[in-house]
């Protein structure tokens, strides 16, 4: 079965499977997350283009994800199959007793940090002790938090002041000197640099390992979808892989997926960095659960005052997902990118 499913895989990555043996009756997976279609979710965008979601009998349909209704709202009345949320939204929803669990995560380092000018003589936050940091917007204050509250610190500590959103604003506040410092995301790096800010980050690493992306389902309906969200899983984790395997295949399937990010080839290249790094596991699995980092996160978050209390993990995280996951061969994998690459580079 698992030669079938790879030899069908390579004929499609190479284009050379007929539409009509190519076609079958599939499944639609209907999910929901922060962006369409995004090099910064490049498994699906791999998945799709190296035919692994096909393999497996799977169509994905993003729900639109400019909402004002929470993501998991979508999971428990049964429109998404499946959402992606951020620890803080895991947390919210499962210390509300809303009957959701986490089954795989899919980014496993935070894309918020404490960054620096890359000519600052700051080296750790520490250093910021007496200092005026800045804020990209409000809700970056309680990152901060975490991350003072990881050495030692809290907000009393330092001063604080949003410097809003936009690279030139965000340059001009280290330009001028106004900050020592600013705490925000990856997406505001990207536009710091764009703005010729290079910059360097002094996140402390107990803070940076987060669970910050999580494919979350409805426990009414675990056992139902278990199958096809069993397979979506393994679609997912070797798409992720490419982002390991050939930085120049993931690159060319970005900019014909999503050829608007790709406008400025250098936005482009550091776009695919930024999300390369915060995809790629930091288990030894793709999508590993990390019980011991939702613990310490939460202590966190209920010492800087952003939970009243710890919600037991056990309540929470069901690992029976990742071992299907992961069941695929890396050799399989590589030889069905190369064959891509040879039919499209």
């Amino acid at each position: 079965m698992q030669t079938s499913r790879t030899l069908v895989a390579a004929a499609l990555a190479a284009g050379i499977l007929p539409v009509s043996a190519a076609a079958q009756e599939l499944t639609t997976v209907t999910m929901i997350n922060p962006l369409p279609r995004s090099t910064i979710f490049y498994p699906l965008i791999a998945g799709e283009a190296l035919g692994y979601f096909e393999e497996e009998g799977i169509q994905v349909e993003l729900l639109p994800s400019e909402t004002s209704i929470p993501y998991v709202a979508f999971v428990q009345n049964g429109q998404a199959d499946l959402a992606i949320l951020d620890a803080s939204e895991t947390l919210s929803a499962v210390s509300a007793d809303v009957a959701v669990e986490v089954i795989y995560e899919a980014n496993q380092k935070a894309p918020e940090g404490i960054a620096v000018a890359a000519g600052s003589p700051v080296q750790s936050i520490e250093e910021l002790a007496g200092t005026t940091v800045g804020l990209v917007t409000d809700r970056d204050r309680a990152f901060l938090a975490q991350a003072l509250y990881a050495v030692g610190m809290s907000l009393d500590d330092v001063e604080t002041v949003v410097v809003g959103e936009g690279g030139p604003t965000l340059a001009a506040a280290f330009q001028n000197q106004t900050v020592s410092a600013i705490s925000g995301a990856s997406s505001d790096w990207l536009a710091l640099q764009a703005n010729g800010i290079e910059i360097r980050l002094i996140t402390p690493e107990a803070v940076l390992l987060s669970p910050a992306g999580n494919f979350v389902i409805s426990t009414d309906r675990k056992d139902e979808l278990r199958d096809i969200v069993e397979g979506f899983l393994r679609a997912w984790s070797k798409g992720a892989y490419v982002g390991e395997l050939d930085r120049e295949v993931l690159a060319e399937i970005s900019r014909r997926a999503v050829p608007e990010e790709w406008e400025s080839e250098e936005f482009g290249q550091n776009f695919l960095t930024a999300s390369i790094e915060v995809t790629l596991p930091q288990t030894e699995q793709f999508g590993g659960l990390q019980p011991e980092v939702w613990e310490g996160l939460q202590e966190r978050l209920v010492a800087t005052g952003a939970f009243e209390e710890v919600v037991p993990v056990d309540t929470f995280l069901d690992d029976s997902f990742v071992g299907p996951a992961n069941d695929w061969s890396r050799e399989e994998v590589a030889a069905e990118v190369q064959a891509w690459a040879d039919a499209n580079m």
